[in-house]
């Protein structure tokens, strides 16, 4: 992978390989500036003084990962791999956060304060291009992303794939024509297509001929969704029992287990959370400045196929748009996990949205901070050795460093140095 390299007033000049960034480094002519992306800093150099090349940044967007290539374009048109990067998004937690916290607002709005005025239609109108917050962040990471690199590396372009997933092909191979308008449902309502499909009979006690309820088969706490092949039939009894338990632990019998399952079908919400942001995202990269380019996914199929480069999130990164010959592309990836800047919220709920326990008051102990990356030289005890990694900061001052190796735990704030501040993100170099 290459090394980011700046010039002495913090312009970002042309990477360099990593054994040209060690002689500079020995040589003093540069200074560690950051870790992870590695990143050195010139002291004897400007970017006026320096013979710049066209670099562009490649975007593979995706639901819960987003893949980033930054290649450089040669004298013979001839692009070569500078760095490898995928960004893991965290939308999925968010979602379930927010669900989470609306329960327990719910519930302690109605059923704990009965004196409390209701609420309803007080809300507001949201406003115009509003997307959830667990959307939402897919862009803003992906754009933050490309941010970075336009301070480590002098872009020229950028290019997205501006991809769009046929939910109705997905679901159904075999639709065509007048089907598209159609639907699944024509003639029918939901709760009477499902009776139709189930033969108003529980589907978990074949009872007829008694009041029937719309059953999650994956229960909206485990994540299932509202899709019409998650739905089933139940009686009341059945419905209660079950509750929120897997249909695995309820269902015994391996030939109702079977015929089941048999109506599930994946969910589509990865392909329409990137039908929702592509075109968000690619209105936020042109106000970066920079030329935007599009490339359908068809396309980066096509050119993966013929260049044989194996599929990944980043390797589709290299492959979108217009290219020629791909140079460098077996490198490392450097993945990067969104895991946020931790929590305002300084009290843990049950489940009943109560407190059962608090956090510190101070999310700073010693000087450190939970994400932050450090060194930390043990000389003595039975941890003896020297640590790396992301810091878990702890009241007592004995720190937990996730290392590349596992986790280290019980080590001494004495024995740590800060080598570079939490940024919300965590990194890892994998082969």
């Amino acid at each position: 992978m290459a090394v980011f390299v700046l010039d002495r007033k913090g312009k970002p000049l042309m990477p360099c390989t990593e054994r040209r960034a060690r002689i500079m480094l020995n040589r003093g002519r540069a200074r560690i500036h950051k870790m992870m992306p590695f990143t050195i800093r010139l002291v004897d150099r400007l970017q006026q003084d320096s013979v710049l090349q066209p670099l562009s940044c490649k975007i593979d967007p995706g639901s819960k990962v987003t893949g980033l290539a930054l290649l450089r374009t040669d004298d013979n048109d001839e692009q070569t791999v500078v760095s490898l990067i995928e960004i893991t998004h965290r939308g999925a937690q968010i979602s379930e956060k927010l669900t989470a916290r609306a329960a327990m607002r719910r519930r302690r709005r109605s059923k704990n304060l009965r004196h409390r005025k209701a609420r309803f239609l007080n809300r507001g109108n949201k406003n115009k291009g509003w997307i959830a917050p667990s959307i939402k962040h897919r862009v803003d990471t992906s754009v933050n992303g490309v941010k970075k690199l336009q301070k480590l590396a002098p872009l020229t372009s950028i290019a997205q794939e501006l991809v769009k997933f046929d939910m109705q092909k997905m679901d159904h191979p075999e639709i065509a024509g007048i089907a598209y308008q159609q639907g699944t449902l024509m003639g029918f309502e939901l709760k009477e297509y499902v009776l139709e499909k189930f033969k108003r009979q529980c589907m978990y006690c074949d009872v007829q001929n008694v009041p029937l309820e719309l059953e999650h088969i994956i229960p909206q706490a485990k994540g299932g969704t509202n899709r019409l092949s998650n739905l089933g039939l139940s009686c009341r009894p059945c419905n209660q029992k079950k509750g929120a338990m897997n249909v695995d632990v309820f269902v015994s019998h391996p030939e109702r287990l079977k015929r089941i399952k048999a109506q599930l079908k994946t969910p589509l919400k990865d392909g329409a959370a990137v039908n929702i942001t592509r075109f968000v995202l690619l209105n936020r990269l042109k106000a970066l400045g920079l030329e935007v380019m599009t490339g359908s996914g068809a396309q980066t199929k096509f050119n993966r196929k013929q260049m044989g480069i194996p599929k990944t999130h980043a390797l589709d990164a290299v492959c979108v748009g217009n290219i020629g010959k791909i140079k460098n592309w077996q490198q490392p990836t450097l993945q990067i996990k969104c895991t946020g800047r931790g929590s305002y919220q300084r009290t843990r709920l049950n489940q009943y949205g109560f407190p059962r326990g608090y956090l510190m008051r101070t999310k700073r102990i010693y000087g450190f901070m939970t994400g932050d990356m450090v060194k930390a030289m043990v000389l003595k005890g039975k941890k003896i050795g020297t640590y790396t990694g992301r810091v878990a900061i702890r009241e007592s001052g004995y720190f937990n460093i996730q290392t590349q190796n596992g986790l280290v735990q019980g080590i001494s704030h004495r024995y740590c140095k800060v080598i570079q501040r939490g940024d919300g993100y965590g990194y890892q170099l994998v082969a």
